[in-house]
Parts: C-alpha cells; sequence; structure tokens
C-alpha cells in the first residue's frame, strides 16, 4: 500500500467547541435520552395493564428520587429536542441561517427549554 506524506487533519482536541457543534451533538444525546424514556413509558404501560401489584412497584420507582430525577431529565429533553427540531425546520425553510441569528435562536432553544421545565415540574409540585 503506497503512502503519502499529507498532513493529518486536526482531531477535535485542536477545535474549540462553538455553540452550534455543541448544541448539535447535545440534540443527538436528547434523542437517545428520549429513546431510553420511551422504554421506561412502555415499561410503566406495560406494568399497568398487568395489574395494581405490577403498577405500584413501577410507581414505586418512578416516583422515588431517582426516578423523578430521571424523569426531570427526560422533560427536559423533551422540550429540548422539540424545540431544536423547530430550529432546523426553520433552517430548512432558509430562514435564521446567518451566524448571528443560529446563535441567538440556539440560546433562545436553551433558555425556552429550561423555561418550559420548569414551568411542568413547578405545576406538578
Amino acid at each position: 500500500m503506497a503512502s503519502n506524506n499529507r498532513p493529518l487533519s486536526p482531531h477535535l482536541q485542536i477545535y474549540r467547541p462553538q455553540l452550534t457543534s455543541v448544541l448539535s451533538i447535545t440534540h443527538r444525546m436528547t434523542g437517545i435520552v428520549l429513546s431510553a424514556g420511551l422504554v421506561v413509558l412502555v415499561a410503566w404501560l406495560l406494568a399497568l395493564a398487568s395489574g395494581p401489584q405490577a403498577y405500584d412497584r413501577v410507581n414505586a420507582l418512578l416516583f422515588s428520587i431517582p426516578g423523578l430525577i430521571l424523569m426531570l431529565i427526560w422533560t427536559q429533553a423533551l422540550f429540548y429536542h422539540l424545540l431544536n427540531g423547530i430550529r432546523h425546520l426553520l433552517w430548512d425553510a432558509g430562514w435564521l441561517l446567518d451566524l448571528s441569528k443560529a446563535y441567538a435562536s440556539g440560546w433562545a432553544v436553551v433558555t425556552l427549554s429550561l423555561v418550559l421545565t420548569i414551568i411542568v415540574w413547578g405545576s406538578l409540585l
């Protein structure tokens, strides 16, 4: 195999993270969190269909401190993923593509997802 003497491209450690790249990575991570939350939702529905004992066991897990923390994270992931998906749809339509608007919409997604999570959990407590 022939070797060439071209330089290797810089790795991620060379680049400073930018808001757009961090939000893109976060969007993918929240998609994974939502998938895991969907598995928990299906388990809860199966327990609901299985009878009161199974339902009580799953509810005991979900309403424990770790379960509530996981549901809080899931709620935050839901709002972030939804709002960032809308942001991507706006980009697909050709809106908010210049750098200042991309940054402003990114911060708006982060802020609104936090605000919506606080509103939902504040109304539950």
